[in-house]
């Protein structure tokens, strides 16, 4: 059985409680509003699988990043605090999370795509994203086909992880992927050695590459891939608000803040400037 971690999401007139790996609020906001259910009373939900950097991370008992603060957009707006679930990436893209009452909201990089989207109901896209290797710096590989007899890691369960084998597919199997539970052992991969590159979305690797200047973003491969958060099927109330907050944020200026916090540049993509009509085939991501 997997050992669940949560942590909250404290807002900043909130009382933080730590106890036991839980970080609970003692907000006094009521229920959420709008006609929006919630799993528990008088909180918002989410699950994530930790870390990915920046979207979502722990620091110190908090969990923070881009992604919880865009979920929080929502929060605010049904008046309540978000916490943060740390599960399995398997349990979020397949709905099980969201079916067990675990969480009203999975979140995480989710690339939005037509088997996905059998399983949860997306929100509008709130990220534009591609796939990208990262090398140890001096290592070049600007293409897979410079990879061709070597070990390319990748995250289980990812968009990344579906790229190298249809790669694979149609270049007689040449890479050898190497995988990896979450982004962290993947990036620290690339610095030991482990393997030549790590592939994955161009946002975490960025981030990794300007904080640890021994590794590179070497080549990037345009994967038409854009975000969503999840909900349950059907949960139509919740996903208004959702969707609510995200237009809105994008036409207030918030999501730029937060974009610019995070990434430390402005946004050249936001919500509501290209959406699909329907969830996409192509290749957390």
């Amino acid at each position: 059985m997997t050992r669940l971690k949560v942590w909250t999401v404290i807002p900043a007139v909130a009382v933080a409680m730590v106890a036991g790996g839980c970080v609970e609020s003692t907000s006094t906001s009521g229920p959420g509003t709008d006609g929006v259910q919630l799993v528990q009373s008088g909180k918002l939900l989410t699950c994530a699988h930790l870390p990915y950097v920046p979207f979502q991370y722990k620091d110190g008992d908090k969990v923070v990043g881009f992604d919880v603060d865009v979920v929080d957009f929502a929060a605010k707006k049904l008046n309540v605090p978000q916490q943060v679930i740390d599960t399995p990436f398997d349990g979020i893209k397949s709905g099980a999370d969201l079916n067990s009452s675990q969480c009203d909201v999975v979140a995480g990089a989710i690339t939005i795509n037509a088997t996905r989207a059998q399983n949860f109901d997306f929100t509008i896209p709130y990220f534009e994203a591609t796939q990208a290797l990262l090398t140890k710096t001096g290592n070049d590989y600007k293409s897979l086909d410079a990879l061709a007899g070597k070990k390319v890691g990748v995250q289980s369960d990812t968009t990344g992880e579906d790229y190298i084998k249809g790669w694979n597919a149609k270049h007689g199997g040449n890479i050898t992927a190497v995988a990896f539970e979450d982004s962290a052992l993947l990036e620290a991969a690339v610095k030991t050695g482990q393997v030549d590159a790590s592939i994955n979305d161009n946002g975490i690797l960025y981030d990794y590459a300007k904080k640890n200047p021994d590794t590179q973003v070497s080549a990037e491969f345009n994967t038409n891939e854009q975000y969503g958060f999840g909900v349950k099927k059907g949960n139509a109330a919740l996903l208004k608000v959702l969707n609510d907050a995200i237009k809105a944020s994008a036409g207030d200026g918030t999501y730029a803040a937060a974009y610019e916090k995070w990434f430390g540049r402005k946004p050249s993509w936001q919500p509501g400037d290209q959406q699909p009509a329907s969830p996409t085939t192509t290749s957390k991501g």
